[in-house]
């Protein structure tokens, strides 16, 4: 009888929400628990799930904690963490892509196996399990074909392609559908499937999904929840909450997104919200030339950004934008920060956080862009940047800048060894309009003046290659 591959995993993750049947008197887990002894258990779906849910919100923790990085959002101006993404530098021998493939695999083969497996075995498997099985397979295909050229969809298989990845997370999603019984539920799944096809360009059935999300639900949120008690951790709050990551100066205003108000408090991560549909419905109507229409769903967004709640009173005193690391930051509000050489510097993006001062963050969605900004804008290519920055902003430190930006990671060692497909797939693409040399997190201060420029606007830079095949997919 062959032993239940993830059943440590599951167990052990079951225990902070529900008691376990499949722990020894001493509380300690069995590792010798077979398939039909865990299948033949009481609440094995409940302990299935939530084991489940435990590997998805890590894999989407450590998700953000890599991709911001890689992203002009943050830079690592600590020693923990990647010390090459910023660069941007990635190998396929690099053992972050590794462990970020591995997530992408995990929660598809978990999620599988209570579908097909543990669905079938436990009578009280309800159609919220379903629901939250389901959707979990649906995001291991929007990863895999949002970050990578491609991968295998079976332990195992040959390479497939990240537009064949979303093809196959939008029948997931299909499925998944199937089992939303709220409103709240259904909106969260069209919003994903507006998403993929987003990124495969499809702006007709992307604009369809998002407005039929926003008819069930104008401000829908849903998030991956984590476990401080039980030592369920979020990862990117260890990196931003303890000053590993600076954010971009002119994004300064939205850290830390991932505070801590306890010694156990583990901030949730934003996985899909209403917000997204906006972003989507705007660029397509510019794409179709439609400026004026755009910049209605423009003002329909900044009003949902502005209904979402704020922390207020953040004691992030001990955040000198500095700490011993790499580079030092502006610490004080009195910078003014402009988004490149030349473009206007901007005042309130630079906190001031020295003792007494106290800072309030938005932890949903916050913006620096005003409804005058929104009207003041002209043509569609200026339009469109300030969408783009919108769409930063709106998503910063939720792990999805870098597929904006074109970046596609490789397949992993492991995989290019075993795999005789993946020989085509073992480099990463990187557009050859991203700066390197760490050149997307460069900036220069003018301490004098009390003034910062960025050194590459990337949202400009989005905008000038929207033509390309790699960025603002409904342009190509």
């Amino acid at each position: 009888m062959k032993t239940l591959r993830h059943i440590m995993l599951s167990v052990a993750a079951c225990m902070p929400l529900h008691s376990c049947d499949l722990l020894t008197p001493d509380d300690i887990i069995n590792p010798n628990v077979s398939d039909d002894t865990f299948l033949g258990s009481a609440n094995a779906m409940q302990a299935w799930v939530n084991g489940t849910n435990r590997s998805f919100a890590e894999a989407m923790g450590n998700y953000c904690l890599l991709m911001e990085i890689l992203s002009d959002n943050y830079f690592n101006n600590y020693s923990r963490s990647s010390q090459v993404f910023d660069i941007p530098r990635i190998l396929y021998t690099d053992t972050d892509v590794a462990d970020l493939q591995r997530h992408v695999g995990t929660m598809r083969e978990m999620a599988d196996y209570g579908i097909n497996t543990v669905a079938a075995a436990d009578a009280a498997t309800t159609r919220s399990d379903l629901f939250n099985l389901h959707y979990i397979k649906a995001f291991s295909f929007i990863l895999g074909g949002e970050y990578f050229r491609g991968l295998p969809d079976t332990e195992g298989g040959e390479i497939k392609t990240w537009k064949e990845y979303l093809n196959t997370a939008l029948t997931v999603l299909d499925s998944t559908l199937e089992y939303a019984d709220t409103d709240e539920d259904k909106a969260f799944v069209h919003t994903l499937k507006a998403r993929t096809y987003y990124r495969l360009g499809d702006s007709v059935n992307a604009s369809a999904e998002a407005s039929a999300s926003l008819e069930l639900s104008s401000d829908f949120l849903k998030q991956a929840v984590f476990d401080g008690t039980n030592g369920v951790n979020n990862p990117v709050q260890e990196a931003i909450w303890d000053t590993w990551f600076q954010p971009l100066p002119r994004l300064d205003f939205l850290d830390p997104k991932y505070f801590q108000l306890s010694a156990t408090e583990q901030r949730p991560v934003n996985i899909a919200k209403a917000e997204e549909n906006w972003l989507i419905l705007a660029e397509a109507s510019l794409a179709d030339q439609n400026e004026a229409q755009a910049k209605v769903y423009m003002r329909q967004l900044l009003d949902l950004v502005k209904s979402r709640p704020v922390q207020e009173g953040i004691n992030d005193q001990l955040e000198e934008r500095y700490n011993g690391g790499y580079k030092r930051y502006p610490d004080n509000s009195a910078y003014k920060v402009a988004a490149s050489e030349g473009e206007p510097f901007r005042e309130g993006l630079v906190l001031d956080r020295k003792a007494p001062a106290l800072v309030s963050i938005p932890y949903v969605s916050g913006t620096s862009v005003t409804e005058e900004m929104i009207v003041g804008t002209s043509g569609i290519d200026e339009t469109l940047a300030l969408l783009y920055l919108m769409r930063q902003e709106i998503f910063f430190a939720e792990g999805r800048r870098v597929a904006d930006l074109g970046i596609r990671l490789p397949v992993c060692e492991v995989e290019a060894a075993n795999t005789p497909s993946a020989a085509d797939y073992i480099e990463a693409l990187i557009p050859s309009f991203i700066p390197l040399n760490y050149g997307m997190d460069s900036f220069t201060m003018d301490d004098d003046a009390m003034e910062v420029t960025i050194a590459y606007n990337m949202n400009r830079i989005i905008v000038e290659n929207k033509s390309s095949e790699y960025v603002a997919p409904f342009f190509d």
